[in-house]
């Protein structure tokens, strides 16, 4: 049974702006260790973070809770061996898709022409 699903858009020129405005400050705010090494191991750098920025937000959206409520770094983007990508929750978000009875995250992702996707569905 489908508990959330959620969608959500932005260029990538924004994330790329607040990137080189804020670094670091930025980043670690919103993306975890593991999504930091990943993004700076991939040639379009700016594209991976705008697709994990998406993902997060979708999340968020799915659960039917803020980024405020959870917390960027509490909602991580990881790829298993064949580079499927998947949501690990962490702190809040992981209580909340408890309570929701999530058994299921599917995520998926893409960039094309300036712009980062991603869809999320909660299944229960």
């Amino acid at each position: 049974m489908i508990i959330g699903i959620g969608i959500d858009s932005i260029g990538t020129d924004r994330i790329e702006r607040i990137i080189v405005l804020h670094g670091n400050r930025f980043i670690n705010r919103i993306f975890t260790s593991g999504e930091q090494v990943y993004c700076s191991g991939k040639t379009m750098i700016y594209e991976s973070y705008a697709a994990r920025f998406s993902a997060k937000e979708a999340m968020f959206k799915a659960l039917g809770r803020g980024w405020g409520e959870c917390g960027f770094t509490a909602v991580e983007v990881v790829s298993d061996s064949r580079g499927k990508p998947g949501i690990l929750l962490h702190d809040s978000a992981k209580i909340f898709a408890e309570e929701l009875g999530v058994k299921r995250i599917f995520l998926s992702m893409t960039h094309e022409s300036g712009v980062s996707a991603a869809v999320v569905i909660l299944e229960g």
